[in-house]
């Protein structure tokens, strides 16, 4: 897979880029991560990028003309998905992360200042993409989430291949408690379960745990779900634990 960003500050990447999986991944050549400059694609002397908004209002603006430009100097003839990083954008989720890795090509655009020219939405961009319903200063730590999220399922990025099935998220629940050792720890004690050497058991539990966790803090994410018998059983006795609780 290619990346590229397109950001005002490309000195903000080299940590996260370097690091961990991204770095192992680029190093075993499954992903190739580039970062613009998008004042390098300014026909400006001073390499304005912004101008103050038509209308008036407050803040600076992104123009259109270094951002098309960009797009076009590095994608050329081809058509990648070009996502722009953006507080109104889209809600991003496991699913999408999955659907994003399955792409040859991606490019991120990350903006600042109060926004972006509306032709680049309109015209430009084939996805807008936000991380959470709040404002950052710019795009640019949302990026560096959902490329961290997008390259860790690419085939061959993680040590073990089935490392990020059970992941939050990705069977629609939130994931299980996990336990290494010691066993014993100040008296807290591993679930004899998980030292049973049964795997049927363990798994059961482990699913019972998930739904237990998700019933506890996400529980919308219960209602998207097409639960079988036997786990609709067990969410209805959480559900009269907590009534006899209350």
């Amino acid at each position: 897979m290619k990346i590229h960003v397109l950001t005002l500050f490309p000195e903000m990447f080299p940590g996260v880029f370097g690091s961990s999986i991204l770095k192992k991944a680029q190093e075993k050549g499954l992903v190739d991560i580039q970062v613009w400059n998008i004042r390098d694609f300014s026909d400006n002397k001073h390499k304005q990028v912004d101008d103050y908004p038509y209308g008036g209002g407050a803040g600076m603006v992104l123009k259109p003309e270094p951002i098309f430009r960009a797009v076009e100097t590095i994608t050329q003839d081809r058509h990648p998905r070009i996502i722009l990083m953006c507080p109104q954008g889209e809600r991003f989720t496991q699913a999408r992360a999955e659907e994003l890795s399955k792409e040859e090509e991606l490019v991120f655009i990350c903006g600042h200042y109060e926004g972006y020219d509306e032709r680049i939405r309109e015209y430009l961009v084939t996805d807008e993409i936000s991380i959470g319903d709040f404002v950052l200063t710019g795009g640019e730590i949302p990026a560096m989430a959902v490329i961290d999220a997008v390259v860790r399922l690419i085939p061959g990025v993680l040590g073990q291949e089935a490392s990020h099935i059970h992941d939050s998220f990705s069977t629609g629940l939130l994931e299980y408690p996990h336990y290494t050792r010691p066993q014993d720890f100040r008296g807290m004690k591993v679930p004899d379960v998980l030292l049973s050497g049964n795997h049927k058991k363990i798994e059961e539990w482990r699913m019972e745990q998930s739904l237990k966790r998700t019933f506890e803090r996400r529980p919308d994410l219960l209602e998207k779900m097409e639960l079988t018998p036997k786990q609709k059983e067990f969410i209805e006795s959480l559900k009269k634990k907590k009534e006899t609780h209350q």
